[in-house]
């Protein structure tokens, strides 16, 4: 059983069991957090598509860490011939949860 959830505006494929680093929730350490933007749920074969999301479909995760950071992303820019160079860099932050239940 898996599920395509819409979580902070990006979409990800959950089952249960899962853990996956997500853009930053505002959930503190070892919270609950319930998803019920459900896109598509998928019950052992049985495929329930949603207009735009599966009616009564939520999808149930643990907060394992609140405070990670992704890798960091460098932004390059120069104009050739002129002297003008600048690097400029960023690390997301993200939050890992865990996956427990797709209802």
């Amino acid at each position: 059983m898996y599920a395509i959830v819409d979580i902070a505006g990006s979409q990800f494929k959950v089952e249960a069991g899962n853990e996956l680093f997500v853009p930053h929730l505002a959930q503190a350490k070892d919270s609950e957090v319930e998803f019920d933007k459900v896109l598509l749920l998928d019950a052992d074969g049985k495929v329930k598509v949603g207009a735009p999301y599966v009616k009564g479909a939520v999808v149930k995760a643990t907060v394992l860490a609140d405070d990670v950071k992704a890798d960091k992303v460098l932004v390059f820019k120069k104009i050739r011939r002129k002297g003008f160079q600048t690097l400029n860099g960023h690390r997301q932050k993200l939050t890992k949860i865990k996956i427990n239940s797709i209802a």
